[in-house]
């Protein structure tokens, strides 16, 4: 086969997986990695699935790796942070088949609550580091470091940023190769992380990477490109590697594909040569870090961004400063200007009344990661803190503490959502009911729209058809006593079982209910406003859906509401709103069908 294609990075690697015999897949859905375990389905060959969690996924990819055969984890950054226990245990112990960690990096948080850099995090993992340029190389180093996993022994991350995941580039397709499964041996010095097996597992942890930075030193996956006459190289990774190659810049290029570790020796033999190394990296200065604590002298973050992406006009502002070109050919005002617009719920969302009922109540809130983080944003700004995954659970009992401490009673609300909660939310209900003081006033929303909506709508426990696991017999099991179900959509009733819950003094939980807009395809009849009944209250328009807005009738001199007939799903919580039913259905309700 010698097909080229356009791949995205996501679709690289999942194609490299494939190429190179892999057999299971695991992940949690986060931005940008989603599309890696997605484009699997595309593979008969391969076992995929999105677990429960990040550490979750972890280890059943180290238990295939354990079993034998080729496997790979896929994640977004800050999930690392939630499968480090296992992680920085398996690094200590062996493989049996290849294994490969994808950390999605997220440089500019374009949808992400940090922007940390997990280069830093696979070093401390004591892991190699690949990092591609492009999807060519991002499938071939999917390939390449299952290959050097199981030569060395060790599991790999490959680390790849969000515009490289949704990037495309040409990619040159390439047969499956067909690889043994390994048989496992009981080996307790291996797979037995505890003392006194664990001494011996640090020894040969650092002998792993000794090799193979010893490797490094000559290997492909590192290119230098001289050029004659010229006293500067550019030590560079990633994407910025071709931003760095469109400038054309008079100066030699050393771009690494193996970020972790480094071959010293290789840049000391440079430094010889080179007055001047420039390092050229997103975000933190890790290569520049690891060159200098080695006593090799480089500059680049001083020329270069701590934080964001660097775009070929920063590359160009940068190495301007470093005094490397006299004159910019690229101007920073010649980006598109595009107006700023906030993300917002879609039209018809059930998390939307929720909201328009919590900003009425004027009540302090702890919002969560998912769809309804939105939820502090404008329009709405309900939420006063968010944080991470699963995180409003435990926040809301360690502030309801603090408060009561402080004689404080105002009612505190958190939310969170069906996927959050079975993703890290469950084990915060249990530790709710340590120490529960029955008269703590909490009110707990989940919101449950049977889907993990922020990252496309993947499936969890509650809406996988194979589990179908209920959120409020969970809750019962636990123990909790007051639990409310209502339905999203039905707005009078679920204010009054809202604001009846908040006045309760005591822990109370709601499961709102109501299916995503999006992923079930909610198709009812619109509704349209009668301009002649309108009194332009803007009770509709408070909020907030998009196919809503304020226009000028004929024949009436006030703005009266309108609605988008071709944006409008028919949820009806504009007219359940409307003071003096001015909003209609366009058709009866008995005529009403999901499509």
């Amino acid at each position: 086969m010698n097909e080229k294609v356009v791949l995205t990075g996501n679709q690289a690697i999942a194609r490299g997986f494939y190429e190179a015999g892999g057999l299971i897949a695991s992940s949690y859905p986060g931005s940008p990695t989603v599309g890696i375990i997605e484009n699997m389905n595309n593979y008969k060959e391969i076992y995929s699935e999105f677990s429960t969690n990040e550490k979750v996924a972890l280890e059943v990819a180290m238990g295939a790796s354990f079993g034998g055969v080729r496997s790979l984890c896929s994640m977004k950054h800050v999930g690392v942070n939630i499968c480090a226990d296992p992680l920085m245990t398996f690094t200590q112990s062996t493989i049996n088949g290849g294994f490969v960690l994808i950390s999605g990096d997220d440089p500019g948080m374009h949808s992400s609550q940090n922007e940390q850099d997990n280069r830093v995090f696979g070093k401390f993992a004591n892991m190699a580091i690949l990092d591609p340029s492009d999807s060519q190389e991002s499938k071939d180093f999917t390939k390449i470091g299952l290959e050097l996993s199981e030569n060395y022994s060790m599991p790999f991350m490959l680390r790849i940023t969000s515009r490289l995941c949704h990037n495309r580039s040409v990619v040159n397709l390439e047969e499956r190769k067909d690889i043994d499964i390994k048989a496992f041996e009981k080996d307790a010095y291996k797979y037995c992380m505890l003392p006194p097996y664990t001494e011996k597992a640090q020894y040969f942890m650092k002998e792993r990477l000794q090799k193979l930075e010893d490797y490094a030193y000559n290997t492909d996956l590192n290119k230098l490109e001289e050029k004659e006459e010229t006293d500067t190289i550019v030590i560079t990774s990633g994407l910025v590697y071709q931003h760095l190659k469109e400038i054309d810049l008079d100066a030699s290029i050393y771009k690494l594909g193996m970020v972790y570790p480094i071959s010293i020796k290789k840049v000391k033999e440079l430094s010889k040569k080179y007055k001047n190394i420039i390092i050229l990296e997103e975000m933190m200065p890790f290569i520049e870090n690891e060159l200098k604590i080695n006593g090799i002298d480089c500059k680049g973050k001083e020329y270069f961004s701590f934080t964001g992406e660097i775009q070929i006009e920063d590359v160009e502002k940068g190495l301007e400063k470093a005094g490397l070109i006299k004159e910019r050919k690229l101007n920073e005002k010649q980006r598109l200007k595009v107006p700023s617009r906030s993300p917002q719920f879609c039209s018809g969302c059930p998390h939307r009344p929720i909201y328009d009922i919590l900003k009425k109540a004027k009540v302090n809130v702890i919002g969560d990661i998912g769809c309804y983080s939105m939820g502090v944003l404008p329009p709405f700004e309900v939420h006063n803190i968010n944080m991470s995954m699963g995180s409003s659970i435990g926040i809301v009992k360690g502030m309801r503490k603090a408060w009561d401490l402080a004689g404080n009673k105002k009612p505190l609300v958190a939310m969170i959502g069906d996927g959050t909660f079975f993703h890290s939310g469950v084990t915060g209900f249990i530790n709710l009911m340590h120490k529960l003081d029955k008269n703590a006033n909490m009110t707990i929303i989940i919101l449950d729209n049977k889907t993990t909506a922020m990252t496309g709508g993947q499936p969890n426990a509650s809406s996988d058809k194979e589990m179908d696991v209920s959120i409020e017999e969970l809750l019962q099991t636990i123990g909790f006593e007051r639990i409310k179900v209502l339905n999203q959509y039905s707005y009078k009733k679920a204010k009054s079982v809202i604001d009846e819950e908040i006045k309760h003094e005591g822990l109370s939980i709601i499961v709102a209910t109501g299916p995503c807009a999006l992923q079930y395809r909610m198709r009812h009849p619109h509704f349209y406003v009668d301009p002649d009944i309108c009194i332009s209250c803007r009770s509709c328009i408070r909020t907030n859906c998009p196919p809503l807005l304020m226009k000028k009738y004929d024949g009436h001199e006030k703005l009266k509401s309108f609605i988008d007939p071709d944006m409008c799903v028919g949820c009806s919580i504009c007219a359940q709103v409307c003071p003096v039913n001015a909003i209609k259905r366009s058709k009866p309700d008995d005529d009403l069908k999901n499509k």
